[in-house]
């Protein structure tokens, strides 16, 4: 079976990749298609570290082929988006609604794949950068057979997160305005995530301005390639500045321009032991910064909610599919995305 494994040193397509049949509560997904998400190069760069050997990928879409004792909501030949989210469904925080705080769902990275006899660790509890990947039940969300698989695969990171961020995390409102630091797969899906909550005033900020016809197409009312024309726009700052890129000098910028009341969400990962400052005085207008981990998500609810607005012509997603790979050419997909030459690139299986 073909995947892309990484070894600690270097990430490559491999051909002799084995995954065991489903437990009981799992499945087992033949993926058609699967996004290169920023994640995924962190693995390979060390930002995230990440036990290895590991099988990449965690955005994808693909068919059930069978599953474990007790699935009942997929069955075979059933096309399915999945989550990362390999939450246990009993503990308090997933009885609250919150299963992204599952203590069960973190850290614990499970090994279905076996390469020589050998096991080999799963990524983000997915692994869509394989022909197959075995997962809890929870995480393979049945979407219509209509919506497009390369499309499909972007729904379970880029737009859980992204569109999650302004709806579930930053609660946008109607009128609000708001601040996108990055537009690469996660900005986009802050920008439209705003503009499907009724954000009047959204300004896009990346220094790549090649970047503006797309950042405007989601959702930017204003593009701009410093944060420095900001206050321009928004004289007296903004309600709401997500940070997409994981640069802890752009912390301290996103929260230089709130508004009283305003916050900060903090989505791009720098590196575990980054450190970022800010002046605690500016905080005391009540302004807030706020964490958010995969969109705030609850991928059961929200993936066929997304599906929806996607059939409704609200969701943008064939757009963000910028070229499709095969997966032998995953190598040239990192490339490219590291150049940014890509909202988001898909390999193809």
């Amino acid at each position: 079976m073909r995947g892309v494994l990484f070894d600690g040193t270097h990430a490559q397509v491999v051909d002799d990749l084995e995954v065991r049949d489903p437990g009981p509560g799992e499945v087992r997904v033949a993926i058609a298609a699967a996004g290169l998400c920023h994640s995924d190069l962190s693995v390979i760069d060390g930002t995230i570290p990440f036990p290895v050997p590991v099988v990449l990928g965690h955005e994808g879409a693909g068919v059930v082929e069978a599953v474990g004792a007790g699935v009942t909501h997929v069955a075979p030949g059933d096309h399915v988006a999945l989550s990362t989210l390999a939450n246990c469904g009993a503990c308090a925080d997933c009885d609250r609604g919150r299963p992204t705080m599952c203590r069960r769902a973190i850290g614990r990275p499970g090994r279905p794949f076996s390469r020589g006899g050998a096991p080999v660790h799963q990524f983000a509890s997915n692994s869509a950068f394989a022909e197959r990947t075995v997962v809890k039940a929870v995480q393979a969300v049945k979407i219509p057979e209509g919506l497009p698989l390369t499309s499909a695969a972007l729904i379970g990171c880029a737009v859980l997160t992204g569109v999650g961020a302004v709806l579930n995390r930053a609660r946008v409102d109607r009128g609000d305005t708001v601040v996108v630091i990055g537009t690469g797969g996660i900005g986009l899906n802050v920008l439209q995530g705003a503009r499907i909550a009724g954000a009047r005033t959204v300004v896009a900020v990346d220094t790549n301005p090649a970047k503006e016809a797309a950042a405007r197409q989601f959702g930017a009312t204003h593009f701009l390639t410093s944060v420095d024309g900001v206050r321009e726009v928004l004289a007296t700052g903004a309600d709401h500045v997500f940070e997409c890129v994981g640069h802890v000098a752009l912390v301290r910028q996103a929260v230089d321009l709130l508004d009283r009341h305003g916050q900060a969400i903090l989505l791009g990962m720098p590196a575990p032991t980054a450190e970022a400052t800010f002046a605690p005085a500016a905080m005391f207008l009540d302004k807030s910064i706020l964490g958010c981990r995969y969109g705030s998500s609850r991928p059961q609810y929200d993936i066929p909610r997304y599906a929806e607005l996607y059939r409704s012509g609200v969701l943008l997603l064939d757009e963000l599919v910028t070229e499709t790979y095969p997966v032998e050419d995953f190598a040239k997909a990192v490339e490219d995305a590291r150049q940014g030459r890509v909202a988001r690139g898909v390999l193809t299986f």
